[in-house]
């Protein structure tokens, strides 16, 4: 995915939730500010050291993360 490369996973950084770019903004909270409403500009007039691409990034990680399948392994 082209913006996947903006999402980072450090177990030292917010507990190893997906962030954007090493920084301690986490996708689920980019996510949850556009549910309850904010446009991109009211995020990134917040956050100023985000990018608009990093916004598409959270939303294009959680989307993929949604169509995941997690599938149980049997044990012998």
């Amino acid at each position: 995915m082209k913006y996947l490369e903006r999402i980072t996973l450090d177990s030292q950084v917010m507990g190893g939730k997906p962030c954007i770019r090493g920084m301690r903004v986490t996708v689920g909270t980019l996510v949850g500010l556009l549910a309850v409403g904010h446009s991109f500009e009211e995020i990134l007039n917040a956050y100023p050291y985000l990018e608009k691409e990093d916004i598409t990034a959270a939303l294009s990680y959680a989307a993929w993360r949604s169509e995941e399948v997690e599938v149980a392994l049997m044990s012998a």
